[in-house]
């Protein structure tokens, strides 16, 4: 008896500012479910939001997955918008989300593919919540004695209060120190995150951040290693073989994340058996500790001379782009790419 194939909703772009960097994941993500072996199992249905938060066609998101066409949008002639959402959602088996950043891997969508009674990729709502706010994040590790560098944080409008910013400007000198890096709490791929050397450039940081989020992050800087692990699982959860990225920039900036020129990825980490098991189960215990589940990166420091390990953070929707350290990490365990987002969705229909 033949299996009915599973129609996989496959979401991507959104009102980010990864939009572009999820049309690549996604792209990735077609592919893959358009191998030979995965083509008997699955239909993709692709679903591009655009960058005013419009769903649209099927017929459409696949032009843009194909490159056949941009992004365009005009709010009078364009009869392809989606707008009868429920209607379409009928088709969809499992829902497959590749939208990095606010909207998409912060709870809000994973919302939305519950209310539908479908499953989905991933994370839940609170995994995902927890795992794109640094700050609600960290203080959970904190809550797990989970080692992590020292941080401090502050909302937006404290910067017009003097005696706070005074009170903040004292612990940056007593806890964090120079260089630090300020970051927005609620965004990815290194975006609006600035690296300071001085109070100047701390007060410049500051306003970046702004630009992209109410709530703010500072960091001490880890003068160590940047290695990362994948995760993959619900009920039983595994962790990868350990990777390390190395950048000719100061820090691992946008470009330097998305220029292959720029950047150089290890696969496995030159580290010995102890720091790599260490590793791997302090990703675990990290994806449990916010509830985050499916599939995840955790990335870390890691300080040679002293043998300390910091968790950074946990990515729950990890990119799938080219240069993804995930999907690398996965290939390098023995599960290739075709294999990695069949047993994806499998952990999603768990």
């Amino acid at each position: 008896m033949k299996t009915k194939k599973l129609n996989i909703g496959l979401v991507f772009g959104g009102k980010s500012s990864e939009h572009d960097i999820s049309i690549k994941s996604a792209k990735t993500i077609f592919d893959a479910l358009s191998y030979p072996s995965n083509k008997e199992r699955f239909i993709v249905c692709p679903i591009y939001i655009d960058k005013y938060g419009f769903w649209r066609s099927h017929s459409y998101s696949k032009s843009i997955l194909l490159g056949e066409q941009k992004s365009t949008f005009n709010r009078e002639k364009d009869k392809e918008r989606l707008t009868n959402f429920s209607k379409e959602s009928e088709k969809i088996d499992i829902w497959f989300p590749a939208i990095h950043g606010p909207n998409g891997e912060d709870g809000s969508i994973q919302g939305l593919f519950k209310l539908t009674g479908k499953p989905f990729v991933g994370s839940g709502i609170l995994g995902s919540s927890l795992g794109m706010d640094k700050i609600a994040m960290k203080s959970i590790f904190k809550s797990f004695n989970l080692p992590q560098v020292p941080y401090i944080y502050l909302d937006k409008k404290d910067l017009e209060s003097e005696s706070l910013m005074n009170s903040i400007y004292e612990k940056v000198e007593k806890i964090i120190n120079y260089p630090c890096f300020i970051k927005p709490a609620n965004l990815g791929s290194s975006i609006g995150i600035t690296k300071a050397y001085t109070n100047k450039e701390f007060i410049h940081g500051l306003q970046v951040a702004t630009k992209f989020d109410e709530r703010i992050i500072i960091e001490k800087h880890i003068e160590g290693r940047e290695l990362e692990c994948g995760i993959l699982g619900k009920s039983i959860m595994k962790s990868s073989v350990i990777g390390e990225v190395k950048f000719e920039t100061d820090w691992y900036t946008y470009d330097s994340k998305y220029n292959e020129n720029l950047s150089k990825i290890i696969i496995p980490a030159d580290i010995n058996i102890d720091v790599v098991t260490k590793i791997q189960e302090l990703a675990i215990k990290a994806c449990k500790a916010i509830n985050a589940f499916g599939l995840a990166r955790v990335d870390f420091f890691y300080k040679e001379n002293t043998q300390q390990i910091y968790i950074n953070e946990v990515n729950t929707l990890p990119g799938f782009t080219k240069t993804s350290m995930y999907p690398m990490l996965w290939e390098a365990s023995g599960l290739k790419l075709e294999k990695l987002v069949a047993s994806l969705i499998e952990i999603a229909n768990e």
